[in-house]
This record gives structure tokens, sequence and C-alpha cells, in this order.
């Protein structure tokens, strides 16, 4: 019979081994902070209803994390200018309390370290994600804002790791895709790379998103591996509905492996035991518990060693994203034989427009993804400089109703920009070709004005940046597959002071028409120079109408005395795009003529501000005031000659056969 010190041993050896597997445990759930973006300018007033909302949202958010499907979404307040909407998603691989322990983190993070005051945010953790804003957002698909972020050490092999990479990742988009709405939208992927190394990746959706739109998200993301991420042994990168990330290490919790054979405790021994069996307890516990421990005591030392080294690689990325070097978005580049081959060495048949700043070309990189490039050619008088400042200020412009740029190339005395390319072409394309209006019904028409607005307004007052277009023209507006607005040509810039809020130049560049007078006369922008766009844009959207079809006319001029005109003579349906039919609601379409007017007065200060026109097309509760007459330029049929204020006019009109993105026009920006 074992005597009460060897039960005593086991027992000892029992705790100890329960207590590093519990240690162990706790190391591994640790998150790691990946990435946080909230805009400085929405901003909420300390201990108002909106915070305590938010602290209730968050209080709600945290005590929901034990759901199976590691996702959750609710909203806190009452009073609609107080509401706070948010949600959480957990990688789908982690336990419940792994899921609760990250979220608990990342909440009180949140609002102590990173976005203290900030009506919108959202933080990703390497295990979860939160988000909360003071507008709805479930259900939706958002891909911006993103980050993308990569790993410091190249891969061997870049060619053929990336068509690894591919093929495994298509692979588990397919299967992440395919689960039904509300269950988890997650999936992994092993690939053997070399005899050393395995590829990892992980795919997920939130759950709340249909397939189509899992599928939609996830895929953008692939894509956009070849110009963050090419040749790195690692990449993330995240959105509020998705996020992809791969390594050559396991990151997440691979499939579980055969269960061990559990440890029998040996049955009493028979009476008249002669002790062997104390000593051979005690053998064994003064044998395995340090042996174990000192395994454990390595292999934990390892896993936060290579945790650590591994946080640093990526922590160094993002850090270099926050200055204005060339070098922050060095993970955007390009070299210059992939564009080659993409576009067939620039061919002829490949070019598909043409402009002031050089050509456009048309390339399809080794993915599948289809890319518009812009080659600078060299009279076109933007130098290194302005080409590297252009570079690092669009890389951090993030917005759905913005274009948005792939990469870059700049070795020797090419300068080439590589954006997204858009099947269907520009709004102008659409708007003033006889067989193609048919096309843009209200509904479509509706949804450009709608995406076009909020285009401008992150440029205002949402990005990093306050930006200034002023190029803002039809031809500008490109449209993807489904039709959407994407803000393209925003360029160009130059920084100025955080108290500046209009600016002067002699070097105007623009598009008469579309150019306010202040700007087209004297060199004077602000926001409301593109407010007076936009205003242009409108009338053509409804009309159908180009601002320059009516010079060869016996009537109006231009198209804002052609709007004016009926405005005053109570004709205003007169003047809606006859294609239109009976496809428009007459309401929103008086509403819209109306808002046009409102923007294009000739007193900026007049003019609406991006924020209110938003709410105005999306609320009929906000009452709008009379317009007043507006600013006519003397663009007459004898006399179509703008003054000259060192001018650099129309540079970008376009001679394409189906131009995706024009010529890149300045932009001011204001550092907040």
């Amino acid at each position: 019979m074992a005597t009460p010190s060897g039960y005593m041993n086991m027992a000892l050896l029992v705790l100890i081994i329960w207590f590093l597997i519990r240690l162990s445990l706790t190391i591994e759930a640790i998150p790691e902070y990946r990435y946080s973006v909230c805009p400085n300018t929405s901003t909420f007033t300390p201990n108002s209803t909106y915070q305590s909302n938010l602290n209730q949202l968050l209080s709600y958010l945290t005590s929901n994390s034990t759901r199976d499907t590691g996702f959750y979404n609710t909203s806190a307040g009452q009073d609609p200018g107080n509401v706070v909407y948010g949600s959480i998603l957990c990688r789908g691989d982690v336990t419940i309390d792994m899921c609760q322990e990250c979220v608990t983190i990342a909440s009180k993070d949140l609002v102590e370290k990173y976005c203290s005051v900030a009506k919108v945010a959202v933080i990703w953790y390497d295990r979860c994600m939160i988000r909360y804003s003071n507008e709805s957002f479930f259900g939706n698909m958002d891909d911006s804002p993103s980050v993308s972020i990569s790993n410091t050490q190249d891969i061997s092999e870049p060619v053929r790791f990336n068509q690894l990479l591919q093929v495994s990742m298509n692979n588990s988009v397919t299967r992440a895709a395919d689960a039904p709405t509300g269950a988890k939208k997650f999936a992994t992927e092993e690939a053997s790379f070399t005899a050393n190394d395995t590829l990892y990746n992980l795919v997920q959706c939130t759950p709340d998103l249909n397939s189509s739109d899992c599928d939609r998200c996830l895929r953008g993301m692939v894509a956009r591996l070849t110009s963050c991420c090419y040749g790195r042994r690692g990449g993330n990168i995240l959105s509020p509905s998705c996020n992809i990330r791969y390594e050559i290490y396991p990151f997440y919790e691979l499939a579980a492996a055969p269960t061990p054979t559990p440890l029998l405790v040996p049955p009493p021994p028979s009476s008249g035991s002669d002790g062997k069996n104390q000593i051979s307890t005690t053998l064994i516990v003064s044998i395995v518990v340090p042996i174990f421990a000192v395994i454990f005591f390595l292999s934990s030392v390892g896993y936060c060693f290579l945790r650590r080294r591994t946080k640093e690689k990526y922590n160094a990325i993002q850090e270099r994203n926050d200055g204005n070097d060339i070098s922050t978005v060095e993970s955007l580049q390009f070299d210059l034989s992939i564009i080659k081959v993409a576009t067939n060495n620039f061919s002829g048949g490949n070019k598909i427009g043409e402009g002031g700043f050089g050509e456009v070309y048309k390339g399809i990189l080794p993915n599948g993804q289809h890319i518009a490039v812009k080659r600078h050619s060299k009279s076109s008088g933007h130098g290194g400089e302005e080409f590297k400042t252009e570079v690092v200020l669009v890389a951090k412009l993030h917005h759905r109703n913005l274009a948005r740029l792939l990469g870059f190339c700049l070795e020797g005395e090419e300068k080439i920009l590589v954006y997204e390319f858009m099947p269907n072409n520009s709004l102008d394309h659409f708007l003033f070709d006889l067989d193609k209006q048919g096309h843009l019904d209200w509904s479509r028409r509706s949804k450009i004005i709608n995406g076009v607005a909020r285009g401008i307004l992150y440029l205002h007052e949402d990005s990093q940046l306050r930006i200034i277009h002023r190029d803002l023209k039809s031809s500008n507006i490109l449209l993807d597959e489904e039709m959407n607005p994407k803000i393209s040509d925003f360029g160009l810039a130059k920084i100025f002071g955080v108290d500046q809020t209009q600016g002067n130049t002699s070097r105007i560049v623009g598009t008469y028409g579309y150019m306010s007078p202040e700007y087209a006369f004297h060199g004077k922008f602000s926001v409301k120079s593109d407010v007076y766009s936009f205003g242009v844009i409108i009338l053509e959207i409804v009309t159908g109408k180009k601002n320059s079809s009516f010079l060869q006319s016996d009537g109006p001029t231009d198209l804002l005395s052609y709007a004016w005109k009926h405005w005053m003579d109570g004709t205003i349906l007169e003047m809606l795009d006859p294609s239109l039919g009976n496809s428009y609601s007459r309401n929103e379409v008086i509403r819209c003529i109306h808002i046009g007017l409102l923007c294009v007065e000739e007193d900026p200060v007049s003019r609406p501000t991006m924020a209110t026109i938003v709410l105005m097309l999306s609320s009929y509760s906000v009452s709008l005031a009379l317009p007043r007459k507006p600013a006519f330029l003397p663009q007459t049929r004898t006399n179509q000659d703008m003054p000259s204020v060192g001018i650099e006019s129309n540079k970008s009109t376009s001679k394409s056969k189906s131009t995706t993105i024009n010529n890149m026009s300045i932009s001011e920006i204001f550092p907040r």
C-alpha cells in the first residue's frame, strides 16, 4: 500500500502539471495590438451623453463576447443624435475565453489609449476587432478604412511563393464566403512551400455579410497582396468587414491533434507491498517534474521571444507609415519589370487614355487583377519630389468613393502610378452619350450623386489630411462594375499650415465650366471651390447635358444659365434628361436641382459645406434656403477665353477610347 508521502508526491505532480498548463494558456491568451483608426474630426465632448452611451455599448459588447460565432453587434442610447452602434469580431479559431479576454483589453485600450474622444473608431488585435460609430453599419460591407501590414523580411523565390499564396488564399476565400449568413465566415489553409517552410493563411468576414459581399470583400484584399506584401514572409490586411493574413509559421490554432492516451492513476497495490511503489512514485516525481519544468520554461521563453520579434517586425512597418517620406509606402512599390509585363511593355493595344500628365494603360497583374497604369511623361512638368508627395498622400486616402491607389513605380526616369481599374470608365462616358444614357436610370444617378458627395466630404473633413480637389468634373468620376462612383485625380499636393482654411495660387489648374469664379479669376480656392464644382456635376447628372454643350445654341450659353432660367420660369421638370423616362421621383430630382443651385452661388460663404450637402441629400427634414442667381462665367459664343492668371487649363482633357484614370490635378492639403 502506498504511503501518504507517495500520494502527496503524486498530487504534487498533478498540481504542478495543472499550474503549468494554466500558465501556458495565459501566455497564449495575450492579444497583440495591430492597428486602430479613429478620425479626429468626429469627436464627442467628455462626460457627454454620447460618452455614456459608448461606455454602455462597450459593456454590452464585452459581456456578449462569449457567443459561439465570436461576433455580436448592438447599439446603445435612444436619442437619435447620440446613439452608438458597435460590433465585435473574434478570430474564428480562438476559444471563448480568449475572445472575451481580447475584447476586454481592446475596449479598454480604445477609450484609454487610442480613440479617447472619437465618435467613430475601429481597433484590431491579432485575435479580435471592435468597431463603433454614430451611424448604423450593420449588414453593410465596409472595406474602408483598411490597413495593410507586411513583414520586413523577404521570402525566397517570391514569384513561386506569390503564386502559391494566391491559390491558397483563393481556396480559403471560397470556403469562407460559402458559409451561410449568421455563421462563422472563417477559413484557414496550409500549403508546403519548401522542405522547411509551410505557408499558413487565414481569411474571415463578419457573419452578418451575405456570401456575395463576403466574397467581394475578401477577393479585393487578396488582389491587394501583390502591391502591399509581394515577396514578404508575412502580410496582414485589415478592414471593418473582412481581414486576411498569411505567415510561414502557425499563427492560429491548427486542427486538433489526436487526443493522447490519458494518464491513469495506478490502482492501489495489494497489501504486503514492500514499499517499491513509494520509491517508484518518488522517483517519477523527482525526474519528470524538473524535466517538464525545464521544457516548459524553454518553450515559453522561445514563444515569447518569437512573439516579440514578430511584433517588432510589424510595428516597424506601422510606424513608418505615419511619415511623409516615400519610404513610408515602400510596400506599395512595384518593380518596373512587373508593370511592363502587365501592360505588354506599354503597347499601343493596351493604351486607353492620354492627357497632359502622360498616358494611361490597361494592365493585368500576375494574379489576374486588372489595373490602370498612369505613366507620367518627361514633359509633364511633374518632378520627382512632386511625384513622391503625391504617392505618400494618395496612399493615405481610403474611402469607398475614391479611386484606390494600388502602387507606384519610381525607377530611373519612369514615374508610374498604379490604380484599380474601373470597368465602366467614367461618368461622362454614360452621361453624354446618347446610346448609353439609358443605362443611368434615376436610382443609379441618385446613388452617384450621394456617393460623390460622401467622397468629397471625406476629402474635406474625415481623412487624415484636408484636401481640396480643384478639378472635380464628370470625367474624373469613375464607375466600378456596380456603377458605384469613385473620385479620381486628387494627387499632386501642397502642404499648408494647420490653421489655414483657404489659399491663393497663380497656377490655376482645372477645367473651365467647373471652376468657381473666385478661383478662375483670382486664384483663390477653398473647400467651397469643390462645392461649386459638385453643384455643376449635380446639374449635369440631372439634365444629361454637359456644361459646355450650350456654346453653339441660340439660348443660354452655359448649363448654369439654363438651369437658372428653368428654375425662375417654374419649368424645372423640362430640364430633366429625357432618357430618364418615368424612372425618377419628382421630389428627389427637384431637391437635387435645388441643392445644385445652392452649390453654385457666386459668394463662397453662401454655398453649403459638404457636410450640410450630405445631410440635405439624405434627409428631407432639413429645409433648404432659396437659391440665388448663380455665378455666370464669361464663357460666351464670341469670347470663350478666360482671363489668364498663370493658367494651365484643361490639361486633363482625355483623348481616350475608354479612359479609366485621367490627369492628376493639384490638391491642397491641410494637415490636422
